[in-house]
C-alpha cells in the first residue's frame, strides 16, 4: 500500500478545490455579497493542507487498482467535507450535516436538497452548488488530472475507479490525455447549451448555473420551482435535448470527431438508451394526456421528466407525484436503469442492463441446448467472464444496499413510498422521489442519521459501489501502514 502517494494525491486535490473556491468568490464580489470572504477562508484552509502535505512528490509514485479505489473513495469524502464549509460559514446552511448532505448531493450529481427556500440564497452560494455538479459530473479526479500531472504513474487505475460504467477505456495512450479530451467535449457541450439558453431569454447567471447542472446531470436550480420557474417550452426543449446528450457515453462523441460514424450508429447501448426514452415517453404521454387536455403539452412534460429521470438529472417542470400510478412506475423503472456507461448520468447503466438481459437469454439457451456454445456479445464484442461476473456482483450488492438503507431510513417512521424512493433516488443519484421526497418537496424532514445514510448512498451510487465499500474492508485496515 503506497500510503505516501495516497496522501500526496489527496492533498493535491484539496489544493485544487481551494482554487475552485475562487470562482464563487469572484461571483460573490461581482454581486457585492459578503459571502465571498467565506470562500476565501475555505480556499486558504485547503491551500494550507496542500502546502503541508502535497508539495513534495513521493519517490515511489506507483499506484495500483487497490490504491486507485481508496484514493477515489477518500477524495470524494474529503472534497465534500471541505465543500460544505462555505455553506456553514456563511450560515446559508447552519447545520454542518445539512451542508454536507447538500455538498455530497452536488458532487455526486444527485440534486437532492434539504433547502426549503432556494431563491433567497446569495449568488455565490448558488453558483457553488451548480459548480459542484459540473465538476462532479465527469469526476473530481478526472477534473484534477486535467489540471495536474497525476497520471505519471498508472493513473488509469484512478479513472477506472471513478468513471461510471462496467469499463473505462483509454481514448489516447495517456490517462491525462484522455481526461483532457473528455473535459474538452464536456466543456464544449456546456458552452453550447449556455448559448441556447441565453437565446431563450435566460440571463447569463441562470444560463451558466443551469447548464452546469444539466452537464453534470445533477439538477440543482436557483429556483424553488426548478425549471418550471421559466414556464418556457423552448427552455424545456433545450434542457431536454442536452440532458439526453449528457446521458450518452462520451466515447461516442470522440468517435464522431474521428468520423467513425458506424461505431456510433451501431452502438447497442445507445440504441437501447434512446429506445427506452422513446418508449417511456410514449407510455407516459398517453397516460397523462387527459390531465393536461392536450397531447402536445402532455408530450412536453413527459419527455422532459423521462429525460430528467433516466439521465438522473432531477430537474422538474411538473409535479409527477400527482401523475397516474402507471406514469410514476415507469419513471421509477427508468430511474433504476439510468444513463449510459461513460456518461455523467447515474443509475445501474444501460450497458449493465444489456449484459444482464443477454446473460439471462444465454442461460435459457444453455438449458435448452446444454452442449451448445453460447457467447454474450455487446456491440459485436465478446464479453469477458470477469466483466460479466462484475455485473452480477454489482446487481447483488445494489439490491443488498437498497434493502439495508430502506431499513435504516424506516426509523423515521415515514410511509414506505417516501423511504423507498428516498433511498432509490439517492442511490441512483437522481434527486426527487415520491411523496415526502417528491419533485416539489425536499429531504429537510429527515433526521441527521438518515441524512448521513443518504449521503453514503449517494457516494456509493456515484462511485459504482465498490470503491466506497473498499473503505469498510477489514482486510484493508488490518494491514500495517
Amino acid at each position: 500500500m503506497n500510503v505516501k502517494m495516497i496522501r500526496y494525491i489527496i492533498s493535491k486535490m484539496m489544493g485544487v478545490e481551494g482554487l475552485l473556491m475562487l470562482l464563487p468568490m469572484m461571483v460573490g464580489i461581482i454581486y457585492g455579497e459578503h459571502t465571498s470572504v467565506y470562500f476565501l477562508i475555505t480556499a486558504a484552509i485547503l491551500t494550507a493542507i496542500y502546502l503541508l502535505f502535497g508539495r513534495k512528490c513521493p519517490e515511489n509514485m506507483t499506484i495500483y487498482a487497490k490504491e486507485g479505489l481508496i484514493i477515489v473513495a477518500t477524495a470524494w469524502i474529503f472534497w465534500s467535507l471541505a465543500g460544505a464549509l462555505p455553506f456553514v460559514l456563511s450560515k446559508s446552511i447552519p447545520s454542518y450535516v445539512d451542508a454536507f448532505f447538500e455538498t455530497v448531493s452536488g458532487f455526486t450529481t444527485t440534486g437532492s436538497t434539504i433547502l426549503t427556500e432556494i431563491e433567497g440564497l446569495p449568488k455565490g452560494i448558488l453558483f457553488w452548488r451548480s459548480l459542484t455538479h459540473w465538476v462532479g459530473g465527469m469526476g473530481v479526479l478526472v477534473f484534477v488530472m486535467v489540471l495536474t500531472s497525476l497520471d505519471e504513474k498508472n493513473s488509469m487505475h484512478l479513472m477506472r475507479a471513478e468513471v461510471p460504467g462496467p469499463e473505462a477505456d483509454k481514448l489516447v495512450p495517456k490517462a491525462r490525455g484522455t481526461a483532457r479530451i473528455l473535459y474538452g467535449m464536456y466543456f464544449a457541450l456546456t458552452a453550447i447549451e449556455v448559448v441556447f439558453l441565453l437565446a431563450g431569454g435566460m440571463n447569463l447567471f441562470d444560463a451558466v448555473t443551469h447548464a452546469f447542472s444539466t452537464a453534470g446531470t445533477g439538477g440543482f436550480s436557483g429556483y424553488n420551482a426548478s425549471v418550471a420557474h421559466f414556464n418556457s417550452a423552448y427552455i424545456d426543449g433545450v434542457i431536454t435535448v442536452f440532458m439526453i446528450l449528457f446521458g450518452i457515453n462520451f466515447n461516442l462523441y470522440f468517435f464522431l470527431l474521428l468520423k467513425e460514424f458506424k461505431s456510433v450508429f451501431k452502438n447497442e447501448e445507445l440504441r437501447a438508451y434512446l429506445g427506452i426514452i422513446a418508449g417511456a415517453t410514449v407510455v407516459i404521454t398517453c397516460n397523462i394526456t387527459g390531465g393536461y387536455h392536450s397531447l402536445l403539452k402532455a408530450f412536453r412534460y413527459a419527455v422532459f421528466q423521462v429525460a430528467s429521470v433516466i439521465t438522473t438529472t432531477g430537474f422538474v417542470t411538473a409535479d409527477f407525484n400527482k401523475w397516474p400510478e402507471l406514469s410514476k412506475c415507469v419513471l421509477l423503472l427508468v430511474m433504476v436503469i439510468g444513463a449510459s456507461a461513460g456518461s455523467t448520468g447515474g443509475g445501474i447503466k444501460v450497458s449493465r442492463l444489456l449484459i444482464l438481459v443477454k446473460s439471462i437469454r444465454r442461460e435459457l439457451k444453455t438449458m435448452i441446448h446444454p452442449k451448445a456454445v453460447n457467447i454474450v456479445k455487446v456491440n459485436g464484442k465478446k464479453m469477458k467472464e470477469e466483466t460479466m461476473r462484475g455485473v452480477y456482483v454489482y446487481f447483488i450488492a445494489y439490491i443488498l444496499i437498497l434493502i439495508v438503507s430502506v431499513l435504516l431510513i424506516s426509523i423515521n417512521n415515514f410511509d414506505f413510498t417516501t423511504s423507498f424512493t428516498g433511498v432509490l433516488t439517492t442511490l441512483n443519484n437522481v434527486g426527487p422521489g415520491l411523496n415526502l421526497v417528491g419533485p416539489v418537496e425536499n429531504f429537510a424532514k429527515f433526521s441527521d442519521f438518515s441524512k448521513i445514510v443518504f449521503c453514503v448512498d449517494m457516494l456509493i451510487g456515484r462511485l459504482e459501489i465498490f470503491p466506497f465499500l473498499m473503505l469498510f474492508s477489514p482486510s484493508l485496515w488490518s494491514r500495517k501502514f
